[in-house]
């Protein structure tokens, strides 16, 4: 199996092929522009059969040792077939992979504050449901 590739924005592997709606679903809900000042999440899509349903063990060793991102997020079984496609968010800095799901909305604020280091992985990690899926921070 071949390296994830070096890609200019954060990326959102597709590792579920089952069902393509749903795919075409999560990536409308990331495209989407957000906010009053219609945000935009900085990523690209890697759908690729070859990375078909391998396993968080196996992602972690094709990434590159100089690979540019500190996370990578993951379009697998659970974020197709679950009704909210919570996808994975997975710490590449850390070694241990550290993750949590998040909500396909929220992808835009994750990336752009982790990919700028405005925020720490763990700040999203530590603010999930009890569900342990991120739809977001609490409303001051």
């Amino acid at each position: 199996m071949k390296q994830i590739p070096r890609t200019e924005n954060a990326l959102i592997l597709r590792t579920n092929f089952s069902d393509q709606s749903a795919w075409k679903k999560i990536c409308e809900i990331i495209r989407a522009p957000v906010g009053d000042l219609h945000f935009l999440a900085n990523v690209d899509f890697l759908d690729d059969m070859e990375y078909a349903d391998i396993s968080k063990g196996q992602l972690m060793t094709l990434i590159p040792k100089d690979y540019n991102h500190t996370f990578i997020i993951v379009a697998d079984q659970i974020a197709t077939s679950h009704p909210d496609h919570p996808l994975l968010v997975i710490d590449l800095y850390n070694p241990s992979g550290r993750e949590f799901r998040a909500i396909p909305s929220q992808v835009q604020g994750i990336e752009n504050n982790l990919s700028i280091a405005n925020m720490d992985f763990e700040e999203f990690a530590d603010s999930v449901d009890e569900d342990g899926v991120f739809r977001g921070f609490p409303e001051i």
